[in-house]
């Protein structure tokens, strides 16, 4: 159950004194500045600060004007989800929640400079495998948190971020400060309740198909769980680069960048082969967002043709975003006039940038 403590901030109690009184950061000072440079001095007076214990529902949460301060780390909190989805019910659009984390690196860097390398490298190994893997595993997942509460848990900053738009917020800003991360986020529309989100090792992915149909492809996890949810975010913060990946994609892990680099992640998709929903060579096949940002010409003419698993940019290997859909029209005009014999010479010319000129998936 969350408890909400009813002392809600008037205006003559700061908002630092109450940082220090609730404990969320031992240098109050910069938060406070930190938190009422993002919403403005006046609504920083009326956060609520909020605790929770580990239950599903927060029924006991009052009324606020302004937004919530979670006391709680959200390494701590059993349903993080159900949690934001709570306080999302109980604010206006526009107002605001405010949550602290102990990132994957923060912890990492907490445990080194805690103890010796003999004693600090192995300890982390084992803390990472029980906190972060065993979570997501199907076979272990229950046990976890049977046994922990889901207390402790390692949580990534993209992660905490992703699973604050799919519950209907937008992250304002965050700071880092005291060995956590203060996350600033604005309510922007109502919560997602994904049942399925990209969480464990293998994951599901909505993508357009021939006449413009979803398929679902299966693929080996790259990116840290709900990563989905932050691609918009990160299109229009940052752009593409090679006119095809998000620039600074701080959403790929660094064991995915390497299974990234020798498609291994890619392997299940061989099953959509085999159903039929792709073929060996084509276009790569998009997400609705992804493919909603492409020129309306190119749209018109991918979904004409099945996506493939060998797109055709591995045989032209453009740099410039205007060279990348250049690529696939030509490829598709090609493909439309003789279907076999493109495919033939592009799989061949891909193969051969691959192996030979050393490229890889990035």
């Amino acid at each position: 159950m969350i408890e909400t403590q009813h002392n809600i901030i008037d205006r003559e109690e700061t908002l630092e004194n109450s940082l220090i009184d609730n404990g969320l950061s031992d240098s109050a000072s910069e938060l406070f500045e930190f938190i009422k440079s993002v919403i403005g001095s006046d609504l920083t007076k009326s956060l609520q600060f909020i605790s929770v214990n580990g239950q599903k529902k927060t029924d006991s949460l009052s009324d606020t004007s302004s937004g919530y301060v979670c006391q709680t780390r959200l390494n701590d909190i059993r349903y993080i989800n159900r949690f934001i989805e709570n306080i999302n019910e109980k604010l206006l659009d526009g107002q605001f929640i405010i949550i602290k984390l102990e990132t994957k690196q923060a912890r990492a860097a907490r445990l080194f400079n805690k103890y010796p390398k003999l004693i600090s490298h192995p300890l982390y190994f084992f803390d990472f495998i029980l906190n972060r893997i065993a979570p997501k595993l199907t076979i272990t997942k229950k046990l976890y948190f049977a046994v922990t509460k889901g207390k402790n848990r390692v949580i990534s900053l993209p992660e905490a971020m992703a699973r604050l738009f799919s519950c209907g917020f937008k992250v304002l800003d965050d700071l880092k400060i005291d060995g956590h991360t203060f996350i600033i986020a604005t309510k922007v529309g109502s919560p997602v309740y994904d049942e399925s989100p990209t969480y464990g090792l293998l994951v599901k992915l909505r993508r357009v198909g021939l006449d413009g149909k979803l398929i679902t492809v299966r693929k080996i996890r790259t990116m840290h769980p709900y990563s989905e949810y932050l691609q918009e975010y990160l299109f229009e913060k940052h752009g593409t680069k090679d006119g095809d990946k998000i620039e600074e994609d701080i959403r790929v892990t660094r064991w995915g960048k390497f299974i990234r680099k020798f498609w291994i992640d890619e392997i299940p998709m061989l099953l959509n082969w085999l159903k039929r929903d792709l073929k060996i060579v084509g276009v790569r096949p998009l997400s609705r967002h992804k493919f909603n940002t492409y020129p309306k010409y190119l749209q018109e003419k991918r979904i004409r043709y099945k996506p493939g698993l060998i797109p055709p940019y591995y045989a032209d290997l453009p740099q410039k975003p205007e060279e990348f859909f250049e690529s696939e029209n030509r490829y598709l005009d090609a493909y439309d006039k003789d279907p076999l014999k493109t495919d033939i010479r592009y799989f061949f010319k891909a193969i051969y940038n691959i192996i030979i000129r050393g490229e890889r998936s990035r």
